[in-house]
């Protein structure tokens, strides 16, 4: 065990945050900590650093316990470079390296055998901690984050605040923690930075724990997933689309269980209300004695609201909704992409990706016209209307109250249909008068979402529109788009949504490159990856690998019938052995969030040593299984 929350209660100014969360993280887990905004994640965090004490409930630490945690607001001492920041993680390293010295000169001098002695201590330490390749390790990670060397001098006093945070991260991942806690890690990131910082992750050693609104990083990077609802925790083993999965599967078994007991319930108050003053006044008496003492489950709250994106049916528009040929982009002189060439038809969906600063959002703003194109040319089609959503919500008037800021895409309507209209987008009640300046950055992006949808146009052009929106949010958004009659073009950093709405993919590259695609996110990833390798030429480092290799695949082909029926049998065999597992660390997983059992620490304890036992056979079994299909590929069984 690293640490152990235990009935936890926290509340501000009267407000029930967290109302008894228990949940435990062990060595080498890769978890995902999901919930709406406002859920209490980040509490979550900042009782596990002891930035701030719970109402009620025991925090358990491992001691000694070495934490990370990603802060929002990264500070660094004067003068420093981005370079030594990041070298700042080594401060023990930097001292063994300045007593190695002081003792090499002592040693030219006098090398007394203590002298020797502390000298070999000292390098062994040095040699155990990596200490000739932390340069390069640092030096690796500030590329994967966007450092490139001719940054590496820069003042850290310079650094935008993305840029601070970026650098923070690469710190954090140097310093080597016994446990990461990562708060929105992908922020700050482009998709070639996050795609680092996942394969990064993926073959972290220690543990960590994730905050994020980007689904497609947790499928990626998490193993477990801890979600935070109505102030209670509830672990699921898998990766976020299992989790998914299970959590459907838990709030139905728990809404059964619910109505049941509510129907049992009913029928014992009707009981005791015809019987508390008859002749069964005892049993009366004892059934409501009974009822006082039950365990109340909880009804599954119906999820709150999500915003109702659905969008209005939209005049159409002629086939051809946007070509453009040749074009350039950028400001005055310089060039931030050119050979741009593509056509739009009605009803797709053009998501666009690419690194920060390679012109995304100026290729919007050139196709609407908003600053001229270098060269080339943009055509729009026939009966086109067009609504443009900022990431910088420009279009929002904060001086407005909410229902007046929606009247300026419709000035004729009615106030009883804005209202209605508003409610969709978590607007409700009195919310409606208040002033935008007074919103968060989460309710500004859904009013300015409101607006666009209200406007009835039938071409989105979309800036990160799902930067402010929480989990659900986005998904209800997506569900919107994917039925929506008209056509998009989005630029994201959100892989998960591209996936769900994109039809085709246009990439901004280094050197004012262009890459157009047919298809979602993950079919061009894929379809890059494979460019890549093809283009890159092949060098043989071990050719008698090669040799084995080939050697392996002709023994394969030439085994017997019983052999390869003797493979088949047992990929089959650990298939079931995998899916018994996992149900059984399900089972666990179930124990261990019960506030009985967590009371009880040594019935807790057995568990997690049978949780880590079975989570371990889990990961042989699927390394037997990768290699039973392997073989069961290439003997064609």
């Amino acid at each position: 065990m690293l640490f152990r929350l235990a009935e936890v209660y926290k509340s501000y100014s009267g407000k029930e945050i967290l109302r008894g969360v228990s949940f435990q993280v062990n060595p080498d887990e890769k978890i995902g900590l999901v919930g709406r905004n406002g859920a209490g994640k980040t509490t979550v965090f900042r009782l596990i650093t002891g930035e701030e004490g719970a109402d009620s409930g025991e925090i358990f630490k491992t001691n000694n316990l070495k934490i990370g945690l990603l802060e929002q607001h990264v500070d660094f001492t004067e003068n420093e470079t981005v370079h030594t920041a990041a070298l700042s993680a080594f401060e023990r390293l930097h001292d063994i390296e300045a007593e190695m010295r002081v003792l090499e000169i002592r040693m030219v001098e006098n090398a007394t055998e203590e002298v020797l002695e502390k000298y070999s201590e000292l390098q062994t330490e040095f040699e155990h901690a990596d200490g000739f390749t932390y340069t390069a390790r640092a030096e690796a990670i500030l590329l994967g984050l966007g450092f490139t060397k001719e940054n590496w001098d820069l003042e850290t006093k310079k650094l935008s605040g993305g840029q601070k945070n970026r650098l923070g991260m690469a710190r954090l991942l140097l310093s080597n923690p016994d446990i990461l806690l990562l708060d929105e890690p992908t922020n700050h990131l482009d998709v070639s930075a996050v795609e680092w910082l996942e394969n990064f992750l993926q073959t972290y050693e220690k543990s960590y724990v994730i905050i994020s609104h980007d689904r497609y990083f947790l499928d990626r990077t998490c193993r477990k997933v801890i979600e935070i609802e109505q102030g209670k925790a509830f672990s699921y083993v898998g990766n976020y689309s299992a989790f998914l999965i299970e959590r459907e599967l838990r709030r139905e078994q728990q809404q059964r269980e619910f109505e049941n007991q509510q129907s049992y319930i009913n029928k014992t108050e009707e009981f005791i209300r015809k019987n508390l003053a008859g002749q069964k006044t005892k049993q009366a008496k004892s059934r409501r004695t009974m009822l006082e003492k039950i365990d109340r489950i909880e009804a599954v709250s119906a999820d709150r609201s999500s915003g109702n994106f659905q969008l209005k049916n939209v005049e159409r528009a002629g086939v051809n909704v946007l070509m453009v040929e040749d074009l350039a982009i950028g400001y005055g002189e310089k060039f931030l992409a050119k050979n741009i060439n593509f056509t739009l038809h009605r009803g797709e969906c053009l998501g666009i990706i690419g690194g920060n600063g390679t012109g995304k959002t100026t290729f919007l703003k050139t196709i609407l016209g908003h600053q001229r194109e270098l060269d080339g040319k943009i055509m729009w089609g026939a009966k086109t209307a067009i609504g443009y959503y900022s990431q910088q919500l420009e279009d929002l008037d904060e001086r407005n109250e909410i229902i007046a800021e929606l009247r300026r895409v419709a000035p004729l309507a009615e106030n009883g249909a804005l209202r209605s209209f508003l409610a969709r987008f978590l607007f409700v009640g009195e919310d409606v008068f208040k002033r935008v300046a007074d919103l968060s950055g989460g309710e500004k992006g859904r009013l300015a979402l409101a607006k666009l949808i209200f406007s009835n146009v039938n071409v989105l052009v979309l800036d990160e529109p799902t930067n402010h929106l929480d989990i659900p949010s986005r998904e209800a958004l997506e569900s919107a788009l994917e039925s929506y009659p008209g056509t998009i073009l989005t630029v994201s950093h959100d892989r998960f949504f591209l996936d769900q709405v994109s039809t085709q993919i246009l990439s901004f590259e280094e050197n004012y490159k262009i890459e157009l695609f047919n298809g979602n996110y993950t079919d061009f990833h894929d379809w890059k990856i494979k460019k890549n390798e093809n283009r890159e030429p092949r060098v043989e480092k071990n050719p008698e690998v090669k040799v084995q290799l080939v050697k392996t695949k002709s023994e394969q082909s030439n085994l017997s019938k019983n052999e390869l029926q003797k493979i088949k049998q047992r990929f089959e065999e650990v298939e079931s052995e995998i899916t018994s597992a996992e149900e059984s660390l399900t089972k666990i997983t179930a124990q261990m969030n019960d506030s009985q059992i967590i009371a009880d620490h040594s019935r807790f304890q057995k568990l997690t040593k049978d949780y880590q036992t079975l989570e371990k056979k889990i990961q042989n079994f699927y390394a037997e299984w990768e290699k039973l299909a392997e073989q069961n590929a290439s003997t064609e069984i």
